[in-house]
C-alpha cells in the first residue's frame, strides 16, 4: 500500500487525538458523569480545551476532500511520488494546524490552513495531469 493511504488513515483520525486533549488535559478534565453528554461537556469548555474541540471539528471538516484527493490523484495515474509527498506534507501541516489552533496561534494557524488546503488542491491537479 502506498504511503499516501496510510496518511489517509491517519487523517481520519488525528481529530481524535484532539478531543483526547479537550476532554484529558486543563484543569477541567472529562469524568465518567460527563462521558454521558460529551457534547454539552465540550461545549463548556473554555481556552485550550475548547480550540482542540474546535481542531477536532476542523479536523473532520478536512479529511473528506484530502481523502478523494489522494483517492482520484492515484486512480487517475498521477506521480505517486508527489502524491506521496503532499500526502505527508498535508499531514504535517494538519498536526501544525492543531497544535497551533490550542496554543491561540490564530494568525500562524491560518498560514497552516493554507498550505494544508493548498496540498489538497494540488493533489486534484496531480491526478488532472496525471
Amino acid at each position: 500500500m502506498i504511503l499516501a493511504y496510510w496518511c489517509v488513515l491517519i487523517a481520519a483520525f488525528m481529530p481524535i487525538g484532539f478531543v483526547g486533549y479537550a476532554k484529558f488535559a486543563g484543569q477541567h478534565k472529562m469524568g465518567s458523569n460527563d462521558n454521558r453528554h460529551p457534547r454539552e461537556w465540550l461545549a463548556q469548555t473554555e481556552g485550550a480545551q475548547k480550540r482542540a474541540y474546535w481542531a477536532q471539528l476542523n479536523g473532520f471538516e478536512a479529511f473528506p476532500p484530502f481523502a478523494a484527493g489522494v483517492i482520484i490523484a492515484v486512480i487517475s495515474g498521477g506521480s505517486i511520488g508527489v502524491v506521496n509527498l503532499l500526502a505527508v506534507l498535508f499531514i504535517l501541516l494538519r498536526l501544525v494546524y492543531g497544535w497551533c489552533y490550542i496554543t491561540d496561534r490564530a494568525s500562524l494557524r491560518s498560514l497552516v490552513w493554507a498550505g494544508a488546503t493548498a496540498c489538497t488542491v494540488a493533489l486534484f491537479i496531480t491526478g488532472a495531469i496525471g
